[in-house]
């Protein structure tokens, strides 16, 4: 259990502090400009926080799953195609991600998710 649980919580707060720091002090601006220029608001409520809690642990679970079959260079490079290849697609198609993000977003994400599989590597059974 230990072995389970640990890995997957110390990913998951890493995956939330990478999340943060990242969206709240690097590319929070570029954010709110871009969704201001949409006529809409940048939803920062504490319900939001919540969700990407929620997808934070989500994440780290995929992790630990992919961790199990996958080397450390493959689990990282599945879940951060899966995590946020998938997402900026996703997000860019519905006209709400600001390209200029990606510069950061996407050599700061690689480290998150080299970072938390790192993690699930080090705290679970896989050596």
């Amino acid at each position: 259990m230990k072995k389970t649980v640990l890995p997957i919580l110390f990913a998951t707060i890493w995956i939330s502090i990478s999340e943060f720091v990242r969206n709240t002090f690097l590319v929070h601006t570029q954010w709110t400009t871009h969704y201001r220029n949409l006529g809409m608001t940048f939803p920062e409520q504490p319900i939001n926080g919540l969700v990407w809690g929620i997808w934070s642990l989500c994440f780290a679970l995929a992790i630990f799953i992919f961790s199990k079959k996958y080397t450390l260079v493959q689990t990282t490079f599945l879940s951060w195609f899966v995590g946020f290849v998938l997402m900026w697609l996703v997000i860019g198609n519905m006209g709400v991600l600001p390209f200029g993000i990606l510069p950061y977003a996407i050599p700061l994400s690689l480290l998150e998710a080299y970072v938390a599989s790192f993690i699930t590597f080090k705290f679970s059974e896989k050596k």
